[in-house]
């Protein structure tokens, strides 16, 4: 939002850009992210999200154009949604349902605690280094290649 209001995009092209990537959330949550992990898998699904992650953040460290971040923020669905409901499905798998509620709280709070750290850390190094700063995050996702190749099953449960 500070990136593309210092580009001098208009905010209603900025409400344009926050509800597509909004609209491409609830369309994997609903409609196709299912369906990926039935067909690739909670591992397949994960690399698909970290690939994704990689392709958004790279274009969104040098680019402020309204038209290219129009093609980048769909990938949301995929980075956060499909990433989600994989490690809903192998939760769903690996944890007996005595203790899935206490699983899900510990995913929650694990991946919410790591949220808080990387935005505090993504100010300072936006102030820093403005857009190349989101290189950070696409680094973050080639790191998350092989953590999704050996960390999650194989299987298409």
């Amino acid at each position: 939002m500070i990136r593309w209001s210092d580009a001098d995009i208009s905010t209603s092209a900025i409400s344009f850009l926050w509800s597509e990537a909004v609209v491409a959330e609830v369309f994997v949550f609903m409609l196709t992210g299912p369906a990926l992990l039935d067909r690739f898998g909670v591992r397949g699904a994960a690399i698909l999200a970290a690939a994704a992650g990689i392709v958004r953040w790279s274009v969104a460290g040098v680019t402020t154009s309204v038209l290219l971040l129009s093609l980048i923020q769909p990938l949301h669905g995929l980075t956060f949604a499909l990433l989600h409901l994989a490690c809903m499905r192998m939760m769903g798998t690996l944890v007996a349902p005595s203790v899935a509620a206490s699983a899900q709280a510990l995913y929650a709070f694990g991946s919410g605690s790591l949220t808080a750290v990387l935005t505090l850390l993504s100010g300072a190094l936006y102030a820093s280094y403005a857009g190349a700063a989101f290189f950070l995050m696409a680094a973050l996702c080639i790191i998350a290649l092989p953590l999704a190749w050996f960390g999650f099953a194989n299987g298409r449960d």
